[in-house]
């Protein structure tokens, strides 16, 4: 297996000096499940990575990131008081944001499920551009609502370094799935610090609309975020669960209740009911985006935890459901200010999942509770396998070029076709054919 050079390695740094002064500074941003988590005992100064991680993942995972949501502070934070969770911010940020999991394992093996915005950094340094200068990245506690202070404020002092580090120049912002999502939030919060920093925005897989399917399922039973082998080394998906249903930023990714669907999204069980002691039968319910809230409460009525030899109660928590209500309510008034130009890439081609169905006729759900134990049955719609094309497509502002993509969505990352999308809007192209073309052009002047 050939030897594949890592950019937090700073393995390019000398070598693009002095051939990025024509190259606006490139802000990537990360989305939900897509930057290092580091913990730390508050009286202490060591540090070790709680997410990514392939091995001893559920264990680091249950000790370090469960958390509970604080309705005073609007912050989750972690269920022991004595862990801090931390964004390492080295190599420009843009470690946290490159191989998800950077042991010598995941590399060696080069496990691309966690090789995360890897490929598009060594892209853009291969145009030309130098981390620190013209590239920055920016991971963030992807727990926390896209509109909290700590992670608008952290974009905002990352926007001031790039641009003060190009040496005035405007920012291309770069951002993944719920990357836009923040900054969208932050373009309504800081309308004058996003004019005065940003001149374009892509955005790529961004659910501008909500992803139905995904989110609902993720709040009734988790999610399994690596797949195949890896997965029985990775966190289960009920570890991930308990995580979840304390999150914000899964909440402001539910399905948007004033957007107009060609089909409302919505949530199906097969129930047993009981007429009588020896009578009964099977009935499809539907639950539509309003009817949903009644069955997320009633169906984690029972959710629990176990952690310090405490029973803690994990039901659907209607404080996040009314911050999220307020995010949605920022993200619906978001305008793009004049001067940045905004570009939209959205997967396509894949089955995504939209309506969720749980139990079966043959094997219907008697309490709302069990479902929280039972795997999905989804209808699905096209999409990048996570995020519906009709949301992703359905940004409200201005584009000057929204590009559907056929690929999966963390996939899209590392796509040659949006890899040649990026490299046009920012008027770019790999070094090496760079130097081919000038290199004709000057035979074809001096004959």
């Amino acid at each position: 297996m050939d030897w594949i050079p890592c950019p937090c390695w700073g393995t390019n740094d000398d070598e693009n000096a002095g051939e990025v002064a024509d190259c606006d500074p490139v802000l990537l941003v990360s989305g939900i499940g897509g930057s290092i988590l580091h913990s730390k005992k508050k009286d202490s100064k060591s540090e070790i990575r709680v997410w990514v991680r392939i091995f001893l993942a559920n264990l680091a995972f249950k000790q370090s990131l469960w958390s509970l949501y604080n309705p005073k502070t609007g912050y989750t934070e972690p269920l022991d008081d004595n862990i801090e969770v931390l964004v390492p911010d080295d190599d420009h940020g843009l470690y946290a944001i490159d191989i998800l999991d950077p042991s010598w394992f995941v590399k060696l093996c080069h496990l691309t499920e966690v090789y995360h915005f890897h490929d598009m950094i060594e892209m853009l340094v291969g145009c030309g551009y130098k981390k620190g200068t013209t590239l920055f990245g920016y991971g963030y506690d992807f727990r926390q609502s896209n509109r909290i202070d700590l992670l608008i404020l952290g974009l905002k002092k990352k926007l001031e370094t790039a641009y003060k580090r190009s040496g005035g120049r405007k920012v291309t912002i770069i951002s993944h799935s719920m990357g836009g999502i923040m900054v969208s939030c932050f373009m309504y919060l800081h309308p004058e610090a996003f004019s005065k920093y940003v001149n374009k925005w892509i955005t790529i897989a961004t659910p501008f609309q909500g992803a139905p399917g995904c989110i609902n399922d993720s709040i009734l039973t988790g999610v399994q975020f690596v797949e195949g082998l890896e997965s029985f080394f990775f966190v289960s998906r009920w570890t991930m669960h308990q995580l979840l249903v304390e999150c914000p930023s899964i909440y402001e990714m539910m399905a948007n209740p004033d957007f107009k669907w060609k089909k409302q999204p919505e949530i199906r069980v097969w129930r047993k009911k009981s007429e009588n002691d020896d009578d009964t039968s099977v009935e499809l319910e539907s639950f539509g985006l309003i009817e949903s809230i009644d069955l997320f409460n009633d169906a984690l009525k029972n959710n629990e935890l176990s952690y310090g030899g405490n029973k803690i109660a994990l039901p659907f928590n209607f404080a996040i459901l009314d911050w999220a209500a307020k995010t949605r309510e920022i993200l619906n008034k978001a305008q793009l200010p004049d001067g940045v130009s905004f570009y939209n890439i959205y997967g396509v081609s894949l089955d995504t999942p939209f309506d969720v169905c749980y139990g079966t006729e043959t094997s219907p759900i008697d309490d709302l509770s069990e479902i929280c134990q039972t795997m999905p049955e989804y209808t699905y719609v096209d999409g990048d396998g996570t995020v519906p094309s009709e949301s992703a497509a359905a940004a409200q502002f201005k584009a000057v070029a929204s590009v559907g993509v056929s690929g999966s969505h963390r996939g899209l990352l590392r796509d040659k076709r949006v890899f040649e999308l990026i490299q046009q809007w920012l008027g770019v192209e790999p070094k090496k054919a760079k130097r081919k073309h000038l290199r004709s052009h000057k035979v074809v002047d001096s004959g």
